[in-house]
């Protein structure tokens, strides 16, 4: 099984968190999106949309290859349901996905590498200020949500979804300089998973393609 992505992806953390609680190994394999190995023909073949991560691994003689990072998890979920990554009671599951797409789609696409690029070049290299407005309502509304769950993690006593996408986004918050001090919630929750090593040993700078000090 391989898995191609950028060290300092957080759709791609996200699915490293996944399969670390899970135990499953994986070959890392990585796509270097400042390059912009990301947009050329054979990771085009892998992702469409020439975005990490995308998962492979073979069935027989297939090869499958898996892009969009809940798909992922999905899909891990789904094939290795032991320890799973979502509640036991329909409630539970639901608002666990709710807050992980509250990240996904309400939060992290309007500051990963691409939007960056496209809004220095309309707003006259005030891209980084844009984005910190957007993960901070982001941010805010997740914290909001996450007050009415009891529990050491987002959703319950167990990591689920929800908090493999709160991790990369919190991290993602302290390097466009956000205050982390509204938002109490989360940080608990953060500090709940950074005892385990499926999140510390997943975190970006031990990467195989992340920068290493000269």
């Amino acid at each position: 099984m391989r898995l191609y992505g950028y060290w300092r992806s957080s759709a791609t953390w996200r699915v490293r968190i996944g399969l670390a609680l899970k135990g499953i190994d994986v070959d890392v394999v990585p796509v270097n999106l400042k390059e912009g190995q990301q947009r050329g023909q054979q990771h085009r073949q892998r992702s469409p949309l020439g975005q990490v991560p995308v998962l492979e691994w073979s069935e027989g003689q297939q090869t499958r290859q898996l892009s969009q990072s809940l798909a992922i998890l999905h899909w891990i979920e789904a094939n290795h349901p032991s320890p799973s990554l979502l509640p036991q009671s329909a409630w539970a599951r639901a608002r666990a996905w709710q807050l992980a797409e509250a990240i996904n789609s309400g939060t992290q696409p309007l500051q990963n590498m691409y939007t960056q690029a496209r809004l220095n070049q309309l707003t006259e290299g005030k891209a980084s200020e844009w984005s910190r407005g957007f993960i901070n309502e982001g941010l805010d509304a997740l914290e909001t949500m996450a007050a009415q769950e009891p529990g050491t993690f987002l959703v319950g006593d167990t990591p689920t979804i929800a908090d493999c996408c709160l991790i990369p986004q919190l991290y993602n918050a302290r390097r466009y300089g956000c205050d982390l001090e509204n938002w109490p919630r989360l940080r608990a929750a953060e500090n709940a998973a950074m005892r385990l090593s499926a999140f510390t040993d997943t975190h970006p700078d031990k990467q195989p393609d992340a920068p290493r000090p000269e």
